[in-house]
């Protein structure tokens, strides 16, 4: 049984290591509903044997190797679907993703800083379409614009917001913060 300490605890350190948990578990599966099972079913799993874990040492590699093998659990169950990576190609893009881990999150980090430059509007419509998977439609009559309307301001959104992280990454790497 976890007390209060424990359990303050573990949700602080997941909520700082939940995103990159979540690219690294896709990263080895392929389709994003599945990655979510698995995500699901680590957590739960961190959750029942963090008095394993001791605080100080390395939550996010710990984590890691619980969703690893939750990955691994869950590929045996689906061994029947016509797509299905070899235990080796998972561990060789487990291993990868260890490297990649700071360079996604800071990419993140920056799509987030363009995407809080938007105009509201422009905010809302990305929130609804992106973060709550709502159609084009329902976009539209969420915003009281047609579709093809949505369809027009998503598509400069998404080269505003390319042309946005491009040009930070770019003055990024010219100043040594990513290497």
């Amino acid at each position: 049984m976890h007390n209060s300490q424990d359990t303050e605890a573990f949700i602080r350190l997941l909520s700082e290591h939940e995103r990159g948990l979540y690219l690294y578990v896709m990263t080895m599966t392929p389709h994003a509903s599945d990655a979510d099972d698995i995500l699901q079913e680590a957590k739960v799993v961190m959750w029942r044997h963090f008095g394993d874990f001791k605080l100080g040492t390395n939550f996010g590699a710990w984590a890691r190797k619980v969703a690893f093998y939750q990955v691994l659990a869950y590929r045996k169950r689906k061994q029947r679907d016509r797509l299905c990576f070899s235990d080796q190609f998972v561990e060789l893009v487990a291993e990868e993703m260890k490297d990649e881990e700071s360079h996604l999150e800071s990419r993140y980090q920056t799509l987030a800083s363009c995407v809080a430059k938007l105009d509201p509007e422009h905010q809302r419509i990305v929130s609804l379409r992106y973060e709550g998977g709502e159609s084009i439609e329902s976009i539209a009559e969420a915003v009281g614009r047609t579709s093809g309307a949505v369809y027009r301001v998503l598509s400069r959104i998404r080269r505003s917001l390319h042309t946005c992280v491009s040009n930070q990454l770019d003055k990024n790497l010219a100043d040594g913060e990513l290497a």
